[in-house]
């Protein structure tokens, strides 16, 4: 069995690769800012779930960040809502991503938390410094996805959570078709984006399955050669889905092979490499964070029956209490945001 993250470009490769790829620069309109992921050359992703989009920011930060870096920034939440002129309460950080070339952490905000909150872009800095990536010209392209939810709740859900790896950004959340439940993998640089992928799986806790709910978190791997998503659900599936599959306008079953236990909500998931051994990091709103094994994962039966928590095993990392948003930082240590009161704390732990 061979299991390997799926990345974009190695280091050398990303700095080349900028040169030869050019975005007009002009004004960024967002009319939300949710999830992020960070592609080639140092390109933001951002998904837009309100606008139904994804959005490409060159952020123009490429100067290699020193080995063995950390970061820590306490009230985090307090410092940018001092920044934006307003209170903690009326700030929600949406996703936190490293820029693994600068290892600068970028923050996705919005500013109130109503119909009219405002979308905001900051970047932190090892030294913990705060500023907001300007959207009045920078270079940057855009996809429209043609078949988002027009309901207002769902729309908030057009994108949960997105990817870049070997070329395309994988998008999860909801669509308007039968099965609203969507995948989809759009090559980049962008041209237009098809129809997404309906995707159905089995909820053991449930015991059914369900099309209406959205991929919460996931990652692009590979094992035994075959490219998949690696996908977690609210109320928790864990399931694996064959890239090959995403095919516009298709219907797609998902294999589910872990249950991790109903009342909760999966947050962000990391992979990475300890000891020779693969593993899955994964925040929860009610669980902790969850480590769980990365081997051989071809080996778990299909969960097919209404069962408790069943499948690949984890393990709570005791001491990472509150984590609401994780990315991988380096390959020695993750970054987190994290928090059990009204003030929370943006730092490097050492990864378990």
């Amino acid at each position: 069995m061979k299991l390997r993250l799926l990345t974009g470009l190695c280091l050398s490769a990303a700095l080349t690769f900028a040169a030869g790829f050019n975005m007009p620069a002009g004004k960024v309109t967002l009319k939300s800012a949710g999830a992020l992921a960070f592609g080639p050359s140092g390109i933001l992703f951002v998904g837009d779930s309100v606008g139904a989009s994804i959005v490409a920011l060159d952020v123009d930060d490429r100067t290699p960040g020193p080995a063995g870096a950390s970061l820590e920034i306490k009230g985090v939440n307090e410092k940018i809502a001092a920044m934006l002129g307003t209170a903690a309460d009326q700030i929600l950080v949406q996703d936190v991503v490293v820029n693994p070339i600068s290892h600068n952490v970028y923050i996705s905000v919005s500013r109130g938390r109503g119909a009219d909150a405002v979308p905001v872009i900051l970047r932190a800095t090892a030294a913990g410094k705060l500023t907001e990536v300007p959207l009045d010209n920078i270079k940057n392209a855009s996809v429209s996805l043609p078949d988002s939810p027009t309901a207002d709740r769902q729309r908030m859900e057009t994108i949960t959570s997105l990817k870049y790896a070997d070329g395309r950004v994988f998008v999860a959340g909801l669509s308007n078709e039968e099965f609203s439940s969507s995948l989809r993998a759009i090559p980049f640089p962008f041209q237009t984006a098809d129809k997404g992928t309906g995707i159905e799986i089995w909820h053991g806790s449930h015991g059914r399955f369900e099309t209406q709910a959205p991929v919460r978190t996931f990652v692009p791997y590979e094992i035994n050669h075959k490219t998949s998503i690696l996908a977690a659900y609210t109320c928790t599936p864990l399931v694996t889905i064959p890239v090959s599959e995403l095919k516009s306008g298709a219907k797609v079953k998902g294999t589910t092979i872990a249950e991790l236990g109903n009342g909760n909500k999966p947050l962000d998931m990391i992979v990475y490499t300890k000891g020779g051994k693969h593993f899955i990091l994964m925040a929860n709103s009610k669980r902790g964070v969850m480590k769980l094994s990365g081997d051989n994962l071809e080996g778990y039966a299909p969960i097919t029956k209404q069962t408790e928590v069943t499948g690949v095993p984890y393990e709570t990392i005791a001491s990472l209490k509150g984590v609401q948003h994780l990315d991988k930082f380096d390959d020695a240590s993750a970054l987190v945001l994290m928090g059990e009161g009204a003030s929370l704390d943006l730092r490097t732990v050492p990864l378990p």
